[in-house]
């Protein structure tokens, strides 16, 4: 394989170069290059538009009559990627750029545009001063005043720098910082505080109302108050065993007897009122009124009650109870009653 890829070929000892023919090529011949589109443009037939870098295969030529500086210029030829119209460009070494010909047009380029306008001024100036040394005078002035305001704007912009370097941004937010919370505390206090206030004001108008309500009630429910803490739940026994025993004593011709400790922890057991106002009369049946004409009977257990109850009553106070007819009687009606039989 090495011997194909010999550098150095042989020429004989008789080769003439300048017997071999020369090929006569037209000047204006086209050679197929490939390269991408070096700006953006937009197709004139079907108004594609083809951006900066899109990759074609180009046919190449070089202008005629056409140099700058001893530089040739090169057109090229593309297809439009859609409707395959001919689009031509060439080079343009003035500006470094390329120049838009044939086939479409070349989108806005601001920079370009500024540029050019540039250009034109810069030229009409070179030849309004050609011709007129006053209106040279007049711009070299009109130069001077914008250095010196462009002197001025440096001056002013490198002070203003040196202040805010020797500013503490720090010490600066700082501070800010510190004025905010306490500003937030402030308003937070004085929140705190109308709350409070709003609170009061609710709660002493709720007490007046309450107390206009109350003080038609406050004078009962003392005494009443009163009333409970002085009495005792077996108070309403007594006093009515007391008032028994003083008609009894009436009765039996004994005044002023107290009862005695059995009947005032029983509850005086005898007394018709007292037991009247908890037991709840049932009316008599048939049974129940043979039980009542049993007068006996009634004595008897009446007797026997009284016997384990109390100890100082008299026997004159027993019948004379028995007579008018006690509570024990009543509940005798009750003990006849037909769930008993």
């Amino acid at each position: 394989m090495s011997e194909r890829k010999v550098l150095n070929k042989y020429y004989p000892p008789d080769f003439d170069p300048a017997k071999i023919p020369k090929l006569k090529l037209p000047k204006d011949r086209q050679y197929v290059v490939r390269l991408m589109a070096p700006f953006n443009m937009r197709c004139k037939t079907c108004g594609e538009y083809i951006y900066k870098g899109k990759k074609f295969n180009a046919r190449k030529e070089t202008v005629q009559n056409e140099q700058y500086l001893g530089l040739p210029i090169f057109r090229f030829y593309i297809k439009c990627t859609r409707c395959l119209a001919e689009i031509t460009f060439k080079t343009d070494p003035e500006n470094t750029d390329y120049a838009m010909e044939h086939g479409a047009t070349r989108n806005f380029q601001a920079e370009k545009l500024i540029e050019e306008e540039e250009k034109k001024i810069q030229l009409e100036r070179e030849e309004e001063e050609l011709n007129n040394p006053m209106k040279v005078l007049e711009n070299r002035t009109r130069d001077s005043k914008m250095e010196m305001e462009v002197l001025e704007n440096l001056q002013e912009l490198k002070e203003l720098n040196q202040r805010q370097a020797q500013v503490d941004f720090e010490g600066m937010l700082g501070q800010y910082r510190e004025l905010e919370q306490k500003q937030k505390e402030m308003e937070k206090e004085e929140d705190e505080r109308e709350t409070r206030e709003m609170l009061d004001r609710a709660l002493v108008k709720r007490l007046i109302d309450s107390d206009s309500d109350s003080d038609q009630d406050t004078g009962e429910r003392k005494e009443r108050i009163k009333r409970q803490m002085t009495e005792k739940p077996t108070d309403i026994l007594t006093n009515d065993v007391s008032t028994d025993s003083t008609k009894g004593s009436a009765f039996s011709g004994v005044k002023g007897t107290k009862p005695s400790s059995g009947e005032k922890s029983s509850g005086g057991l005898s007394s018709r009122a007292a037991l009247g106002s908890l037991v709840v009369r049932k009316k008599p049946n048939m049974a129940s009124k043979a039980a009542a004409n049993d007068v006996p009977h009634a004595s008897r257990l009446q007797s026997e009650a009284t016997s384990s109850v109390s100890t100082t009553g008299s026997s004159s106070s027993q019948q004379v109870a028995a007579q008018n007819g006690s509570s024990l009687s009543l509940l005798g009606a009750y003990t006849d009653s037909d769930d008993s039989d």
